[in-house]
């Protein structure tokens, strides 16, 4: 029986391993778990699922569960632990009855791991279909979890035809699994839930555990050595655990053919390991449900980027790697899956991807090419990266595949998800040309229906300027040597640099202007956006151009200028930059916004005890037909978080650079773009000031001079 001592003493070793480790845990589809009697199956890749598992069901369900485990761990005082929380032996001659009469009555769960042991390698497909690939060779899914169910229905269903007409039987029965209660066992029925668990990231190194191992224990078993490598740096270092509870599989309804039906109404004795005339059919029962649960558990892999990025390195034919072009091959992938429903993503993935083709902000490509070169997948020649393929094939220690070989475990962990593979094979097979036209006309359309949708949702009557004002452009050029990136500014829209655009269009420049998130539509759009939504948006425009062209430089007006200048600093790709009107910080604005600023602060004060919030105030600007008439508050304040963010990264940027301004600027105070100047960090820059008294210098009289001169400057490149 279960000891509740030591159940809950594990759940606090569970809880005390989680508050000192960065694990983050994940639950979905906790819904698919059906009251009364389950058997849930698991994927087997770490340790950790022996024991967190069976603690995370019974919080879900407050029933006990109860697991197999090898033979091999039931000694000494450890197989004493084992059996008082629930574990019981393979090798155990009353396993099965023990299993059986337990989900009969509900009184408890069961874990069961059809694979049997750990899967280091994640190989458990081969020609197409399930097959295990373990240390002592290959082998079929285990079918046991099925058979236990199946079995167990059986005697569910027999109890409930003979409850009447055979008294007899049913009290044999009852005696046979030391049941009391019969109305318990009928009013319930057995499921098989399936559960997939999948780590990210998932990276061996030396860590403190197996340091210290190291050091305690003489000879440590290098199997050993890298569960501590492996799943020590997985709970120290910090990684997602996601786990998936799947739809339920009903057992009742695999045991409605005739064959069974007939042995469940026999009125003959049935012992418990008798052989039924339905043996045979229900065997291949059995088996297909394996190969339903097996399919269940894998359809369930929470994809990830290195998911993504080792079946592209995998699939791709050419041994030399671009990386950028790998990049843009994954964001392929990554865009694309959203749209296959039955493939579940990590949260990294449900965001925008973008990141992948500019500064690889969050680190995903930068970390799974260290490990993809520091395995040797990948070597480096000159400036050149060299996939070596045998690593893909070659032999090695299944014990130590997580250490030797990580990028092809994070393969083959996907490698059942058939419309994953798909879609990976197609895009591997790709020219790269190709590719780039790909990219770029997905991230146009993308641009393009979200401003549309934004345009519907926040349209205001009389206020909402015509959708061309905000919709964003492309200006073809003659060469594809150099293309721009053009950013318009705060409470504007694309219109506000299209003249601009188009001059630089006929010196045969290719120009992309992005709209701004919360522009061309209303300010209460305008009123929900951050800076970071701004960044994504000329990170979009970037990734645009720079799939058409070979070298990119960015420019803006005004806030435009200084998320042009962001950009520089983040990407390192980018060839120059220009900026016009560009602000330094809240404090360089004329006396137009700092009222604003300044009645925003007293009324939040105010708001405090009244709730009074004002959120726009008046705007009078230079170019009403473009410009929103009221300014959100909350906007003005991103403003200054971009330039407060980027002030110290100014003296990182090291490309060509011109900084615009007008000597009379009611908006901008030149002293703020003088200083911007002076923080940018490269040697050839240059400071040109033009005598207007007005901001908007891209529009209206005498803004010739200003495109000259920018065309002027890109006529360096």
């Amino acid at each position: 029986m279960l000891n509740r001592f030591a159940y809950r003493t594990t759940g606090l070793a569970i809880k005390t391993i989680t508050n000192l480790s960065k694990a983050r845990i994940s639950l979905h589809g906790e819904k698919n778990i059906p009251d009364g009697p389950n058997i849930f199956v698991l994927n087997h890749f770490t340790r950790l699922e022996t024991f967190l598992m069976p603690y995370i069901i019974f919080r879900l369900t407050k029933i006990p569960v109860w697991s197999l485990a090898s033979y091999e761990l039931f000694k000494g005082a450890f197989g004493s632990y084992l059996e008082k929380v629930g574990a019981v032996s393979t090798k155990n001659p009353d396993r099965d009855r023990l299993i059986v009469k337990s989900l009969l009555t509900g009184e408890a769960n069961w874990v069961i791991f059809p694979e049997g042991r750990m899967v280091k390698n994640k190989k458990i497909i081969e020609k197409g279909r399930f097959m295990i690939s373990a240390a002592g060779g290959k082998h079929p899914p285990h079918s046991g979890a099925a058979t236990l169910a199946l079995r167990t229905e059986f005697y569910r269903q027999r109890l409930r035809k003979l409850s009447e007409e055979h008294p007899d039987e049913v009290k044999y029965l009852l005696d046979l699994f030391q049941i009391e209660n019969l109305e318990s066992v009928l009013s319930q029925n057995t499921h098989i839930v399936p559960v997939n668990l999948t780590y990210y990231p998932i990276r061996a190194r030396e860590n403190i555990l197996s340091n210290l191992a190291l050091r305690l224990v003489d000879d440590l078993p290098q199997r050993l050595i890298e569960e501590l490598m492996t799943e020590g740096s997985m709970l120290l270092s910090g990684v997602d655990i996601d786990i998936r509870f799947g739809e339920p599989i009903e057992i009742f309804e695999c045991l409605q053919c005739a064959p069974i039906e007939m042995d469940i109404s026999a009125k003959r004795r049935i012992n418990f390991d008798d052989p039924i005339p339905s043996r045979t059919r229900m065997r291949i029962e059995a088996l297909k449900l394996m190969e339903r649960y097996m399919t269940a558990i894998y359809s369930m892999t929470t994809v990830n980027h290195d998911h993504l990025f080792a079946s592209m390195l995998h699939s791709m034919r050419s041994k030399k790697i671009d990386e950028m072009d790998l990049r843009r091959r994954a964001f392929l992938a990554a865009t694309h899956i959203p749209q296959k429903t039955e493939i579940c993503l990590h949260r990294s993935l449900q965001e925008n991807q973008v990141h992948l083709l500019t500064d690889d902000r969050y680190h995903k490509v930068k970390d799974f090419m260290a490990v993809a070169l520091d395995t040797g997948i990948i070597t480096t020649k000159g400036r050149s990266l060299i996939k070596d393929p045998s690593k893909f094939s070659s032999p090695y220690d299944f014990h130590r595949a997580r250490i030797d070989n990580p990028i092809e475990v994070m393969a083959n962990a996907v490698e059942p998800l058939s419309t994953l593979q798909r879609t990976v094979s197609r895009l591997a097979s790709q020219p790269r040309f190709w590719i780039k036209r790909n990219v770029a006309n997905y991230l146009r359309e993308q641009a393009d229906e979200e401003f549309k949708k934004d345009y519907e949702a926040f349209f205001l009557e009389g206020e909402t300027k015509p959708a061309s004002v905000g919709m964003p452009f492309l200006i073809k050029g003659r060469s594809k040597d150099i293309g721009v990136v053009l950013s318009h500014g705060y409470m504007a829209a694309p219109l506000e640099v299209r003249e601009l655009a188009e001059h630089l269009g006929r010196l045969g420049f290719w120009v992309y202007a992005p709209r701004l998130k919360g522009h061309g539509t209303s300010p209460e759009d305008l009123a929900t956006r951050s800076y970071l939504d701004w960044r994504d948006s000329v990170d979009q425009g970037y990734a645009i151009i720079s799939n058409i062209c070979k070298r990119v430089v960015a420019g803006g007006f005004s806030t435009g200028a200084g998320l042009a200048l962001d950009l520089a600093v983040r990407v390192e790709a980018v060839a120059g930059v220009f900026a016009v009107a560009a602000p330094m910080r809240l404090k360089d604005f004329s006396s137009r916004f700092a009222p604003a600023v300044d009645m925003w602060n007293r009324l939040m004060e105010r708001a405090r005890q009244v709730g009074a919030k004002k959120e726009f105030v008046e705007n009078r600007p230079e170019n009403p037909h473009i410009n929103y008439m009221r300014n959100p508050i909350s906007g003005v304040v991103e403003l200054d978080r971009l330039m407060v963010d980027l002030e110290p990264k100014l003296s990182e940027l090291k490309v060509p650079s011109l900084v615009v301004q007008s000597r009379g600027d009611p908006v901008v105070d030149p002293k703020g773009s003088r200083k911007i100047f002076e923080l940018i960090g490269s040697i050839d820059k240059e400071y040109l000031l033009f005598n207007f008294e007005r901001h908007g210098i891209l529009l209206g009289d005498g803004a010739q001079k200003v495109h000259k001169a920018i065309g002027e400057f890109l006529k360096r490149f």
